[in-house]
């Protein structure tokens, strides 16, 4: 029995991860070498590569017929790369702001339509805090989204609620346009942005925005806890230090006011 159309796609997927680890490993490779260690024809060896060169991921060396490694590849670990210096870069901020509120600390950037978590320090009051990192969370209904939500060009905005919409998680949830633009706006006057059960019921949380040293909003730190004890009173509090946190980071980035 043939492989259905969507068996063929991830076969096509894994053997062409496994040119470039090929090209990896060896540095540099031909055609026929290639096809040798794929098991493959010749043919379906140069297809591959072929493609591949088109997204600059490998080039050839026209003199000698042999494929390496092409700078598309450092696009692509750059954005790793990038991420990673974040984390790095964030860490001992979040770690002083969980100790000092004793909540749980995420740093999270945007990811298409969500907000992904790439981050997490839990205080001493999260003894049973759930981990986030690696999470997608809705951009309307946490305070992280809504932190980068309110630093993008209006039409980009509108363009990703219209796309991920404001679905209804809590009776809390912000699903009316103008409510969320309100808030949105307000996040930026006053530099972070709440929720309140809005995501999941009983949880409560404030972030903050961080830039680059470009100035752009690529991350938000927050801090979130149980309604119980992070009331919206206590997330007042804590704003000041949270949004002075923020800036150490952004400044810690290479960005000045």
């Amino acid at each position: 029995m043939s492989n259905s159309p969507t068996d063929s796609g991830v076969q096509s997927v894994d053997r062409a991860i496994t040119v470039l680890e090929i090209l990896a490993r060896t540095g540099e490779a031909r055609v026929t070498d290639v096809a040798a260690e794929l098991s493959v024809h010749k043919s379906t060896a140069f297809r591959l590569l072929s493609a591949l060169e088109d997204r600059g991921l490998v080039e050839q060396d026209q003199a000698r017929g042999r494929y390496r490694l092409g700078f598309g590849i450092v696009r692509l670990a750059g954005a790793v790369t990038a991420r990673m210096d974040l984390t790095r870069t964030a860490r001992p901020v979040c770690e002083r702001l969980a100790r000092d509120s004793g909540e749980t600390v995420n740093l999270a950037v945007a990811r298409a339509l969500y907000a992904v978590n790439i981050d997490q320090v839990p205080g001493a009051f999260a003894i049973t805090a759930q981990n986030w990192v690696g999470t997608l969370t809705p951009l309307h209904a946490t305070s992280s989204g809504k932190v980068l939500l309110a630093h993008l060009d209006p039409a980009r905005r509108a363009d990703l609620l219209a796309k991920a919409g404001q679905a209804r998680f809590t009776p809390n949830t912000v699903t009316g346009e103008a409510e969320l633009d309100r808030q949105l706006a307000a996040a930026v006057r006053q530099g972070y942005a709440t929720t309140v059960e809005e995501y999941e019921e009983g949880l409560n949380a404030i972030a903050a925005p961080i830039r680059s040293h470009h100035g752009e909003v690529i991350a938000a730190v927050s801090v979130s806890g149980p309604a119980f004890r992070l009331t919206p009173d206590r997330m007042e509090q804590l704003a000041p230090a949270l949004v002075a946190g923020s800036d150490e980071i952004s400044h810690r980035l290479g960005f000045y006011r």
